[in-house]
């Protein structure tokens, strides 16, 4: 990937967010945008950890988890700006990767799979247990950011979607921007090579142990920015952000659209949040639906769904 091509990415994505809202019909599609955005954010930081460092993880949920909850918690406990929350989020969990990311990534396969699944479903069951910190399953509310008077005064009148929808968006570019950067640069070579085979990489002197907790810090952060985006658009937040289910549609996502491309695993985050929206019309059958279309494109195009249509672009030479 050449510099070039890593500004043309931006701005293609950059063009779609811009013209996307002239063919809305309704305000709830600014929603479904948003969410999109979200979802996609936690999938790129899933493409820099399994696709550019080739280590597997079933419970990133839980960092998404620890950022919902600190929007919740931190200003009603602790008297922060929920915009400060966001950020002591993505501090706690970048430091409790880096704690737990030392002992976990010894692993391989589905050793590893298990400890991260581990992870998450302890983040789950102490957001659902602790029912006087965090509410239990019922969930707790969350306190918005405050600046709809401030937007008033600048003579923007935005809703919440339209409003959730553009900082999402900038969110999601600038998150982006990092990945391709990190793609392009020494570490983002190192993680690669580790990726293609750990031997090697040892072989040729990269410190293994070292650029794979990189990888796992950077996309808990990732992970945990898109929770309290997800918290802070919703207004209030369940244990099921940090639930099982929820990092199986993360890792879904990032699989779909394709795991090895930044772009890709966007995509894939798109379309697997708008496919529930569409089968609905299927009534009982949406889920069935939706794993035969899943298994149709793990079958046919393995490499997921960007990546292998611009594969066959290219070998037709169009």
């Amino acid at each position: 990937m050449t510099g070039k091509s890593k500004w043309i990415q931006l701005a293609v994505l950059a063009i779609i967010m811009l013209v996307l809202p002239f063919f809305f019909p309704s305000g709830y599609y600014y929603r479904v945008g948003a969410l999109i955005f979200v979802n996609a954010l936690s999938v790129v930081g899933l493409v820099i950890l399994i696709g550019y460092a080739g280590q597997i993880s079933l419970g990133h949920a839980g960092f998404a988890g620890i950022g919902a909850y600190s929007c919740a918690l931190a200003p009603v406990h602790l008297g922060l700006h929920p915009a400060l929350a966001v950020l002591l989020g993505a501090g706690i969990s970048g430091v409790l990767a880096l704690l737990i990311g030392r002992p976990i990534l010894r692993l391989k396969g589905y050793y590893l799979a298990v400890a991260t699944l581990g992870f998450g479903i302890l983040v789950s069951m102490i957001l659902s247990n602790e029912r006087g910190l965090t509410g239990g399953p019922d969930g707790i509310s969350v306190p918005g950011l405050g600046l709809r008077p401030l937007l008033r005064d600048m003579g923007l009148r935005l809703s919440g979607g339209e409003f959730w929808y553009i900082v999402n968006a900038v969110v999601l570019l600038v998150s982006i921007w990092i990945a391709l950067n990190l793609y392009q640069s020494a570490t983002g070579r190192a993680m690669r090579a580790l990726h293609g085979s750990e031997t090697a990489a040892k072989t040729v002197g990269i410190d293994v142990a070292r650029f794979k907790l990189q990888a796992f810090v950077l996309s808990a952060v990732y992970a945990s920015v898109a929770g309290s985006l997800l918290a802070l658009q919703n207004g209030f937040i369940t244990p099921d952000v940090a639930g099982f289910m929820h990092s199986v549609e993360m890792v879904t996502m990032a699989v779909l659209g394709g795991v090895g491309s930044v772009l890709g695993a966007t995509f894939g985050a798109a379309i697997l949040t708008l496919l529930p929206q569409i089968l609905t019309v299927f009534a009982d059958y949406e889920q069935l639906v939706l794993g035969f279309v899943m298994i149709l494109v793990m079958i046919f195009l393995p490499l997921g769904l960007l990546p292998s249509i611009a594969a066959r672009v290219r070998w037709r030479g169009v």
